[in-house]
């Protein structure tokens, strides 16, 4: 595994609320800490439902096999030792389970006939914990980033204590100039806290970097679905399409930000391009 930074001239967010997985979604730590509210319960016929809270969860091994499950239809394997992770980001930890946003100011959207096609952002410069992931395929890159990055969320850190959570959960992905081909290399990249900004914890995996990333200018498209290599090429062009000026944005690296529990059939997403500096 390369240590490597996030190699991006900025990053950052939006608003967005999580919902209960389907057995063929991604494993995520937005799927995870949405267990607090909503949790599967096995119906006895081998499928999950939702039910019963962790509270009354008789099997604490049940999550994990659970994600075990999900994450076996992207060819991705999860370790005993994610159960303690899983089980931190499924309860209230002590009431330290409020999701939040990665702050930013709306400068702008252009609508058509009512729909938003893309909004204008500025994000301050912020700590993000990031990774750099090189699996065959992008599911495979994000689900193994993110167990990686949850584990520095729940104690795998400098403080020892669990950090709490922000969204959106965001992926850096690179393209050859034509946009029709994604680069391996996945960054993903978590916000800290704003009560860890001035003292970022440092991970104790030593693949996870605390880049500061500048302010930055974003424009941004939302779109719902799927996150994979094809659908992201889709979007990088239609956005790439919609902006007056495409040439005012990096061209070869861009950001797929996360809001919604990707195991959802209607999952919530967004794309970004940044403003060059």
């Amino acid at each position: 595994m390369d240590r490597g930074g996030c190699q991006m001239s900025g990053g950052g967010p939006s608003t967005g609320d999580g919902s209960g997985p389907d057995r063929h979604g991604m494993i995520t730590l937005e799927d995870l800490e949405s267990f607090s509210e909503d949790q599967p319960s096995d119906s006895g016929n081998g499928s999950l439902e939702e039910g019963q809270t962790m509270e009354e969860d008789e099997n604490p091994d049940r999550l994990l096999h659970y994600w075990q499950e999900v994450a076996r239809g992207h060819q991705v394997e999860v370790s005993q030792d994610m159960a303690e992770p899983i089980q931190q980001l499924s309860t209230n930890n002590q009431g330290r389970s409020h999701r939040e946003q990665v702050p930013f100011t709306l400068l702008g959207r252009k609508e058509k006939c009512g729909e938003i096609l893309y909004e204008k952002r500025h994000y301050e410069k912020g700590h993000w914990a990031c990774i750099i992931m090189h699996e065959e395929t992008y599911e495979q890159s994000i689900c193994y980033g993110f167990m990686r990055i949850m584990r520095y969320i729940c104690q795998h850190n400098s403080f020892g204590d669990y950090l709490g959570m922000t969204l959106p959960i965001v992926t850096v992905v690179r393209t050859d100039e034509n946009h029709s081909v994604m680069s391996p290399d996945v960054t993903v990249a978590y916000y800290l806290p704003t009560e860890h900004q001035a003292q970022p914890p440092q991970p104790q995996d030593s693949d996870i970097v605390i880049e500061i990333w500048p302010a930055t200018v974003v424009y941004t498209r939302a779109f719902s679905g799927p996150t994979n290599e094809v659908t992201i090429i889709n979007q990088i062009s239609t956005l790439a399409e919609l902006l007056e000026s495409p040439g005012v944005c990096v061209n070869d690296s861009f950001i797929v930000a996360g809001y919604t529990n990707p195991a959802h059939s209607n999952r919530q997403n967004e794309i970004w391009f940044l403003e060059r500096r």
